[in-house]
């Protein structure tokens, strides 16, 4: 296991100072392609999206998190939808088998392919020979935007039978038991909808969640952020996910790339991380997203009248950089920012 010293910015901090975590969790995007286009999501994902994770890039990761934590260490893989790439999917768990570099803690999947109790039994065996530790499906009213309720609900109930409760996690139990139909409602009822599940089940409102969603619940005003940095959010998040392109970024900042695996190996990325490496991260580091307004102003971004939150701005304001062609190497991908206001 890496010791926190090896990393630049430990290595200067005082001994009272609050030090850069450990990276113990690696969530593999494998691909920004979903079947679906849920408002709350925060990578944009959708059918419109591509990329796909090479099997090199997610074994490199994952030997990389193992250096970096040991025997700490948890990778989850997820997407948007990684069963619609299901032999890439198995690939991938296969060559982690051979390298043995331990179990994927957990998969992700909104349970469209569940279309048969044959088809759900086959591949929840295969995972499980393949060395899944846990499985998880998304049931919530954003979803059942675009999945139906039933193969979601033969999914969990078919994953707790073959591998057992514990190893089966539903976001959310609730709308699994009482599901929402939400294809029928009209935009209004919808909205509704979204703010009770919202208020349920809080939501990130980065990635397409800072549209919509963001424009619905949005409280509190601009001024009310100022000085609310993000030294915290860095130096506290204890995992990054990584897009199919070896973008890394930190905990759940989506869009805010900290470095790439196809460039340089995670264990050396965490133990370089330093501000004076980066422009942007280096000001939501000490100043927040309100200190990335004023030059984004004189830009011509347009302030709203409210914002949920920090990460609601941090993405607006990043959304216009990319949009204007003003984005820093830290501002990416195009999957990450493509469609964030088209229906906000």
């Amino acid at each position: 296991m890496t010791g926190l010293s090896e990393n630049i910015y430990n290595s200067g901090a005082g001994r009272s100072e609050p030090k850069f975590k450990l990276w113990r969790s690696a969530g593999l995007l494998l691909t920004y392609k979903c079947n679906c286009a849920c408002e709350f999501c925060y990578y944009n994902c959708s059918p419109d999206k591509n990329g796909l994770m090479p099997v090199e890039t997610a074994i490199g990761a994952w030997h990389s998190l193992r250096i970096l934590a040991g025997e700490d260490a948890k990778i989850h893989l997820t997407g948007g939808e990684p069963f619609l790439y299901w032999d890439h999917l198995q690939n991938v768990l296969r060559a982690a088998g051979i390298e043995k570099l331990g179990t994927a803690d957990l998969i992700e999947t909104n349970g469209f392919w569940a279309t048969t109790d044959t088809i759900a039994a086959q591949r929840l065996k295969r995972l499980d020979e393949l060395g899944m530790h846990r499985l998880k499906i998304s049931i919530d009213p954003f979803h059942q935007e675009y999945v139906d309720i039933e193969p979601a609900r033969r999914l969990a109930r078919m994953a707790i039978e073959i591998l057992g409760s514990d190893r089966v996690l539903v976001r959310w139990r609730k709308y699994q038991e009482n599901p929402i139909e939400i294809k029928g409602l009209s935009s209004a009822e919808r909205e509704q909808m979204y703010l009770r599940a919202m208020k349920d089940y809080p939501c990130r409102f980065t990635g397409r969640a800072a549209g919509k969603l963001a424009g619905l619940a949005a409280l509190e005003a601009v001024e009310s952020l100022a000085g609310l940095n993000c030294k915290s959010d860095f130096l506290g998040a204890k995992g990054v996910h990584i897009d199919p392109f070896g973008n890394v970024f930190s905990g759940t900042c989506s869009g805010i790339i900290i470095g790439n695996v196809g460039r340089k190996p995670l264990e050396e990325i965490w133990k370089q991380f330093s501000l004076d490496r980066y422009e942007l991260v280096n000001t939501l580091f000490n100043l927040g997203p309100a200190g990335l307004l004023e030059a984004a102003i004189k830009r011509g971004f347009k302030e709203e009248k409210a914002y949920v939150d920090k990460c609601h701005l941090c993405t607006r304001i990043r959304q216009f950089l990319f949009d204007h062609g003003l984005q820093t190497s830290e501002v990416g991908p195009a999957e990450c920012y493509s469609d964030v206001n088209k229906r906000s």
